[in-house]
Formats: structure tokens, C-alpha cells, sequence
């Protein structure tokens, strides 16, 4: 979509004064844009990203011990990706015993992915 700018000669104006109207406003309150930005800061790095995809992909909930031999890290490493998309809303997890069994929160996605489309 394109928009008809009018250009005007530059000129000099008081002090306070807006230099020209904007063209576009945002569509996305300041919360909302926030909310996507933890979101997408999250998933900027491709450990995460992975992980997400395998969690998405999977009808249930994934063990800890399952995710582990899909990555070239340490668990401990592994844990603090999981916990940045835990801190994110992205991802939840349950409690059993010794393990922890990860799963995808649908709308954290479904938010970022409608303003993207």
C-alpha cells in the first residue's frame, strides 16, 4: 500500500512545534507490544526456537530427559532455555517427581503469530 506524501520546503517553526504529522499510528497498545516482545526475545535464540518447535509438535507433555538428547548442551543449559520461555509465557511445565514435563502455551503463539499475519 502506498501513501501520497506531500513534500513541503523546509521551513523554520517555533520551538515546541511538531514538525509534521505522522503518517501511520501503531495498531498494538504499548502492553501488547511489550507482551510480544518478551515473546519474541525469547525465541531469538535457536536453542529455544528448537525447543518450542519439538514442544509444539507434540501431542502431550515432554520429559526433560527427552529433550536433552536433542541438543548438543548440557541439562543444565537446556533448563535455563526452558526457564527463559517459562519467564516468557511461552512454555509451562508439571512437576513429577524427579522431572519436569514441558509443554507449549497455545496463545503466547497464537498472539505473536496473528500480528505477524
Amino acid at each position: 500500500m502506498s501513501v501520497d506524501l506531500q513534500l513541503a520546503p523546509k521551513q523554520k517553526r517555533a520551538a515546541g512545534e511538531p514538525c509534521c504529522e505522522p503518517v501511520v499510528y501503531p495498531d498494538v497498545e504499548r502492553h501488547e507490544a511489550e507482551r510480544m516482545a518478551s515473546i519474541a526475545k525469547a525465541l531469538g535464540d535457536p536453542i529455544r526456537l528448537q525447543l518450542v518447535d519439538v514442544l509444539r509438535k507434540h501431542a502431550g507433555q515432554v520429559c526433560v530427559c527427552e529433550l536433552v538428547p536433542l541438543f548438543d548442551v548440557a541439562q543444565p543449559t537446556l533448563s535455563h532455555h526452558l526457564k527463559k520461555l517459562r519467564e516468557a509465557g511461552i512454555v509451562d511445565c508439571e512437576r513429577r517427581g524427579l522431572w519436569a514435563y514441558y509443554y507449549v502455551i497455545p496463545e503466547a503463539l497464537e498472539e505473536l503469530s496473528t500480528w505477524l499475519t
